[in-house]
């Protein structure tokens, strides 16, 4: 099991907190994850993932689908950072 730290822009916070698109998703792929925002107030969130597969995950992050679901849900893909629990 990987431990992955993701933070990326929004266009909406609230908006990406209540989309269930990234819990229906991610289940897909036995994925559990935290939701983080930004206690400052900026459109910066994060999420703490565990990975069970990573090949799978990397994989369908190059598909239609996970764009589409970013899109639904205001992410900003060109903001995304992906850390590695080291």
């Amino acid at each position: 099991m990987a431990t992955y730290l993701i933070f990326h822009e929004v266009d909406d916070v609230d908006h990406w907190l209540s989309s269930p698109v990234r819990t229906q998703e991610f289940s897909k792929l036995g994925v559990a994850h935290r939701t983080f925002v930004d206690p400052g107030g900026s459109n910066r969130v994060g999420l703490i993932l565990e990975i069970p597969d990573l090949d799978a995950f990397e994989a369908f992050m190059q598909t239609d689908a996970a764009a589409e679901a970013m899109k639904q849900d205001g992410v900003h893909p060109d903001s995304l950072v992906l850390l590695r629990e080291g």
